[in-house]
């Protein structure tokens, strides 16, 4: 519940803008995206603070958005914590920029900037400035020459790499 309050309360003060000197990948494929996403690394924030095995989930919701599921363990508390939300893509439908929020409406930019055209096995997210960041892929784990080229994008694009968080995905999550 503490998760959920917390992501709430910074989306709460988020806006839906773009980063200056980040544009999100065009050609963006939205049903191509969905479905399950590993946090690789991420810059920290109170929200996602303690967590470990982090991951996204998204699928379609009946009115045209998309339902977003993220979960993690609390190594602190020793249990799994979840917020459910909801996305909306902004602008073109082909553009990989959207709003999503975790608390009534107010909304947070998610901009994938950065994004495996071929097979949409990894991504760079960014938030609505330079102090969000996520590397995404579709496994918990990815290849050390992928990880460094990826952080090494983030880094060209402005990102503080050296503050990033690797995520630990050590335990298996029972809802996934």
């Amino acid at each position: 519940m503490r998760f959920i309050i917390v992501i709430a309360a910074v989306l709460m003060a988020g806006c839906t803008g773009v980063p200056d000197g980040i544009e999100p990948v065009e050609e963006f494929e939205l049903d191509r995206y969905l479905g399950t996403w590993y946090e690789i690394a991420r810059l920290d924030h109170r929200f996602e603070r303690g967590l470990s095995n982090v991951s996204a989930n998204y699928s379609m919701r009946e009115d045209g958005g998309v339902a977003v599921s993220n979960r993690g363990y609390r190594d602190e508390d020793g249990e799994w914590d979840d917020a459910e939300g909801k996305a909306y893509l902004i602008g073109d439908a082909d553009t990989g920029l959207l709003k999503v929020s975790f608390f009534g409406p107010f909304y947070g930019a998610y901009v994938v900037f950065v994004l495996d055209r071929q097979n949409y096995e990894y991504a760079l997210v960014a938030g609505p400035d330079r102090s969000y960041l996520w590397i995404l892929a579709r496994t918990p784990v990815i290849d050390a020459s992928l990880r460094d080229e990826l952080v090494s994008k983030a880094a060209e694009a402005g990102f503080a790499t050296d503050e990033l968080i690797f995520v630990e995905h050590n335990r298996q999550d029972p809802a996934r």
